[in-house]
């Protein structure tokens, strides 16, 4: 059991019950039922045999799943934004063969997590993600994460170097560059207006080598009722801008880090993003999926895998 000054001196490990309303961080005990229903039937195709546990942070409680040999060196699975733990279903059952898995619901984010504390800086999930840490006894752990999550690990990652042994950032959201503008424009329409055909047009823009496959089609199909549902069942929640890593950031960074991003990615030009680290970041690698968007481990999942296993192992 680990004690911290953040939580007061309470013990940060199996949860405890938070002291909102029933029904929190939903708006009403029946979003609740209706969210958790779709959640789960997602959840009936995770491809291999895990155990689940809510873990006590100061900032809530986080569901986690876990998997993979017991004594395999630890790997922790961070989403993207509006993403949870199952969003690595096409690739969990690959990355647990040898490495002890754990895939996270983000605490102030869609899942079954529950927090009792808002997030409004970068600071504060740089503590989450330690309280975390400490409440699972990991230590010289891997961090894996895409998008908005690669980014808060990119944080995590140069605050608390010692913790990691290898960093691997999927598609990152700023981090790099600057979004281009043509994101920011539809993000900004997105978010004020919560309709089926905006949402299905951001994402179907979003993702352009995903929509081209039924079966990944299907996926991100999925994403659109699930984004849609989320947002008529969830309180809402403050919205943290990600940023641009700093040149000193990158040169400073200590942690080894794999890179991948696709060559369709929206955010920002792929080749332009590696150039950048190319040029000034020397613990970083960095290499482009090919005939691949924003969602790598979906369009792409034995390429990803393949290329980070190559990385953790070596």
């Amino acid at each position: 059991m680990t004690y911290d000054r953040r939580t007061n001196g309470k013990p940060l490990g199996e949860c405890t019950q938070p002291p909102e309303k029933p029904g929190h961080p939903f708006r009403t005990e029946k979003a609740k039922q209706a969210y958790l229903a779709f959640y789960d039937e997602i959840a009936s195709r995770w491809p291999i045999s895990s155990q689940t546990r809510l873990i006590d942070t100061s900032f809530g409680q986080t569901f986690v799943r876990i998997q993979g040999p017991p004594d395999g060196p630890p790997l922790a699975l961070l989403p993207g934004h509006s993403e949870s733990s199952l969003s690595w279903i096409p690739v969990i059952e690959m990355l647990s063969q040898k490495h002890r898995t754990f895939a996270l619901d983000h605490v102030y984010d869609n899942g079954r997590s529950i927090y009792t504390r808002e997030m409004r800086n970068p600071d504060d999930f740089v503590i989450w993600l330690d309280d975390l840490f400490s409440a699972l006894g990991l230590n010289q752990l891997h961090l894996m994460a895409h998008s908005y999550g690669a980014w808060q690990a990119s944080l995590y990652a140069l605050a608390y170097p010692g913790r990691l042994q290898k960093l691997v950032l999927l598609a990152p959201t700023a981090t790099i560059l600057p979004p281009r503008l043509g994101l920011l424009v539809r993000a900004i329409i997105y978010y004020f207006l919560p309709l089926r055909l905006v949402t299905k047009r951001y994402h179907y823009w979003y993702a352009p080598n995903a929509i081209g496959k039924d079966q990944t089609r299907a996926r991100i199909d999925e994403m659109i009722e699930e984004d849609l549902l989320a947002r008529r069942c969830f309180k809402k929640r403050k919205f943290v801008s990600p940023t641009v890593l700093s040149d000193d950031d990158w040169r400073n960074l200590q942690v080894p880090t794999l890179i991948l991003i696709g060559d369709g990615e929206r955010t920002y030009s792929a080749q332009r993003a590696v150039h950048r680290l190319q040029d000034g970041a020397p613990r970083v690698k960095s290499k482009i999926a090919p005939d691949t968007d924003h969602h790598i481990s979906l369009v792409s999942p034995k390429w990803t895998v393949d290329a980070v296993l190559d990385f953790l192992n070596n």
